[in-house]
């Protein structure tokens, strides 16, 4: 993986563009809001399980890509878009979003012509390289506990199944009104060197 790393934030460099084998992880910007709207976040197969509500206008991709940049403004890394490098097309989103320095959550989303490919495992492995060399040490990810193949690419991206939160999330695209279970995966990553947690033999 091949990290681009911007300019220095309050927090030290940005890493706005990420390179894996297949993939191109960059910042979201401001003229990306028609694509996100019509490849993924306004189709109803590809945000059932999401934990935010499908978009029904540009408006509302518009305020997530002002969220984006929130996320980029305070942080070394935020969300990203998913682009397939050698025809530009954009395959979904993912990232990274901080609760503290050392702990984050991450995702992803793909529209569905990208299913199946084994881009949402490559997207996350990414995404937990990069939260290391943040030094991040606890990174966490939930999904809906109906959804398995979800729980499949958890497992695949290398984190561990902590447990089942009962009643955690609602889940408002499932139009059932009422918090659902959520299974929670994590990675618990080494400390980054340099520090005395990774320096002790």
């Amino acid at each position: 993986m091949a990290i681009e790393r911007g300019n220095a934030g309050l927090k030290g460099p940005r890493h706005t563009t990420i390179r894996t084998e297949r993939l191109l992880l960059r910042k979201p910007r401001p003229d990306d809001a028609e694509s996100i709207f019509e490849r993924y976040a306004s189709d109803p197969d590809v945000t059932k399980y999401v934990g935010w509500p499908r978009h029904t206008s540009i408006e509302q991709t518009r305020s997530f890509l002002a969220f984006s940049e929130s996320q980029w403004a305070e942080w070394r890394a935020g969300p990203y878009l998913i682009v397939s490098p050698s025809t530009g097309s954009l395959l979904g989103s993912t990232g990274l979003e901080f609760e503290t320095t050392t702990r984050a959550q991450t995702g992803y989303v793909l529209a569905t012509d990208a299913w199946g490919r084994g881009y949402a495992t490559e997207a996350l492995i990414a995404m937990r390289d990069l939260a290391q060399t943040l030094g991040v040490h606890r990174l966490y990810a939930l999904c809906h506990a109906d959804h398995r193949p979800s729980a499949r690419v958890l497992e695949k991206g290398g984190m561990t199944f902590e447990g089942r939160l009962r009643r955690y999330a609602e889940f408002p695209n499932l139009g059932q009104g009422q918090p659902q279970d959520v299974l929670c995966y994590a990675a618990i990553l080494d400390f980054p060197s340099g520090t005395p947690e990774g320096n002790t033999p």
